[in-house]
């Protein structure tokens, strides 16, 4: 007479196989965690870095200073089609890929650009005013005058420089349709940009005068026209 021999503590099927997959996926776990390499981890060190708190430069005679911590902002003002775009006094910041991001722990490169309605200093839209061919740091920035502008993002080992190459019948903003811009860490001629005054008709006028530490004029139509700069 045939009996049962498989009692309710009786494993069946690949029951050894399954148990040491389940310790390695532990072991996997434990060893990503202690790392930091954790997707939160990851992305908890990232929002830090981007937000952390920036002190931003103090200028005691008005002036931009080569070396000076900046921010760019486009005031809010009314246009004709105000209603397309995102309104309020937007500033300059930098938009890492967020898929990249968390799959890294250095910045992309390029990384992207966008603006946003934030009027506090924090590392993603916090700027330095970089020498661009033999200035002193501290020297007063003036019209015309050569200089690039890198932003760490908050991060401490990290300088990337905002760069822009001309627009192209295949390479454009997307809104806009002006010249792109992006931040880079390779010194070039694309990360060379000069202060214009922001009426043309008198930039012969300035030219070589101080820049005031207000003189940051943006375009709504989208962050790659910077029509406070012109590229050198």
């Amino acid at each position: 007479m045939a009996q049962n021999l498989y009692g309710p503590r009786v494993r069946i099927g690949n029951w050894n196989e399954d148990v040491y997959l389940e310790e390695e996926i532990m072991k996997d776990f434990l060893a990503k965690r202690d790392k930091g390499q954790l997707l939160i981890q990851r992305n908890r060190r990232l929002k830090e870095n981007l937000l952390r708190p920036m002190q931003l430069s103090v200028s005691e005679d008005g002036y931009i200073h080569y070396g000076d911590k900046v921010m760019l902002v486009s005031p809010d003002h009314p246009e004709t089609e105000a209603d397309l775009f995102l309104r309020g006094d937007l500033s300059l910041c930098m938009t890492p890929d967020e898929i990249k991001a968390h799959l890294s722990n250095e910045l992309e490169v390029p990384c992207g650009l966008s603006a946003a309605q934030i009027k506090i200093p924090v590392g993603r839209n916090t700027f330095t005013i970089l020498c661009a061919a033999g200035e002193v740091i501290g020297q007063v920035l003036r019209y015309g005058q050569n200089f690039r502008l890198g932003i760490t993002g908050g991060f401490d080992d990290r300088m990337l420089y905002l760069s822009s190459d001309h627009r192209t019948l295949l390479k454009s903003s997307k809104r806009s349709w002006l010249q792109e811009v992006s931040l880079t860490h390779e010194d070039s001629y694309l990360n060379c940009w000069q202060p214009a005054f922001p009426d043309p008709q008198l930039r012969l006028e300035y030219e070589g005068s101080p820049v005031p530490n207000l003189f940051w004029k943006g375009s709504r139509g989208g962050c790659s026209h910077l029509s406070g700069f012109t590229q050198s």
